[in-house]
């Protein structure tokens, strides 16, 4: 059984935003020391799940499965508690604080130990050191997404949700991107990540879930789903296809 012993495990949840659902019974799990990726067409709801599993939105149904223990519907703060992180696409960091600063926001579930985490952080992300009295503002998209995990990573989480850690960035930028996320899966995380390239995050991935209209339509190892003539026909689009526009791609975000 693929959820036996795995650190999260998503059953039947269904959420959305006054009282309209978005997501609808979905089933996730992810195990440590994976990457799992949400991929799907824009509106698929991806975005979403993150948020009802974070605790910032409350599930209508479903359950939600931290380590064994029910935690559906907890607020945000307990399930860090609880050693679930979340890091949104969007304002996640505090631009006003430096790099140190913001690791150490990062570290308020922690009673000691947050000068020996940071630096353990800086040897996983080695471009955050020559950047700790820099403000957050002062970072590029890249640097600031790193800190983002780093921050994250401050709680000792067993799972963390990453929304769209590559949007906007450059090619070459991505690729640091993904190099700290699998740095992050060998310390023995489960990783849950929305990405807006959908043939790359599932050559990364360890399991995927293509999502379709808020619901599940096929998981599996990410070169299998990427080797399926109907999902890659209309989810994936072929290879080396970008462009937004293109029928079929589903590059983008959620």
């Amino acid at each position: 059984m693929r959820d036996a012993g795995a650190p999260l495990v998503i059953e039947g949840l269904t959420a959305g935003y006054n009282n309209v659902p978005i997501i609808k019974k979905i089933n996730v799990v992810a195990r440590a020391n994976e990457i799992t990726v949400l991929v799907g067409p824009n509106g698929a709801g991806k975005s979403t799940l993150l948020k009802a599993i974070a605790g910032i939105i409350r599930p209508t149904e479903g359950r939600i499965l931290l380590k064994g223990t029910d935690v559906t519907r907890q607020p945000a703060n307990r399930l860090v508690r609880q050693g679930l992180a979340y890091v949104p696409q969007v304002a996640n960091v505090f631009p006003s604080l430096t790099v140190m600063e913001n690791l150490e926001m990062g570290a308020y579930v922690r009673k000691q130990g947050v000068r020996q985490k940071a630096e353990e952080l800086c040897e996983l992300f080695p471009n955050l050191r020559s950047a700790l009295k820099r403000t957050a503002r002062t970072l590029s998209g890249g640097q600031r997404n790193m800190l983002a995990m780093a921050r994250a990573l401050m709680a000792d989480p067993e799972v963390l949700l990453i929304d769209e850690p590559t949007a906007g960035l450059a090619p070459k930028n991505e690729q640091v991107v993904w190099d700290h996320v699998h740095s992050i899966k060998r310390i023995g995380v489960a990783i849950v990540l929305v990405d807006q390239n959908t043939r790359r995050a599932l050559t990364e991935c360890d399991w995927g879930y293509v999502m379709v209209n808020g619901s599940n339509r096929l998981d599996g190892p990410g070169d299998q789903i990427l080797n399926n003539a109907e999902i890659g026909a209309l989810y994936i689009g072929k290879a080396g296809a970008g462009d937004p526009d293109r029928p079929g791609s589903a590059e983008v975000g959620a």
